[in-house]
């Protein structure tokens, strides 16, 4: 399946717009195969998101390779800093819980 990034089509600020467009935009640009998941167009998809990454409160964009958690926005950035995106995305970049 590839890459799946839960995110939300309604935003309540621009900096979150400009998060999930840069995850995006990222993928693109390495032609990472990926789908979005809109946590607006299905309610259901939150809890889900919320119990695959293990914190009642995570917030958009999560970030998952397959079933396997990838990362949130600041994991991203990390990757993206440290030049390990494309590990980042395949979900092989350590985790901080």
């Amino acid at each position: 399946m590839g890459v799946i990034v839960y995110y939300t089509s309604i935003t309540s600020t621009y900096e979150l717009d400009k998060k999930q467009l840069r995850i995006r935009n990222t993928l693109e640009a390495f032609n990472i195969p990926h789908k979005f998941l809109d946590l607006a167009a299905d309610s259901s998809l939150l809890e889900e998101m919320r119990m695959k990454v293990g914190n009642p409160e995570a917030m958009v964009p999560q970030v998952f390779h397959d079933d396997k958690y990838c990362g949130d926005f600041a994991a991203f950035e990390e990757a993206m800093e440290s030049e390990t995106v494309e590990e980042f995305f395949k979900g092989d970049c350590q985790q901080k819980k």
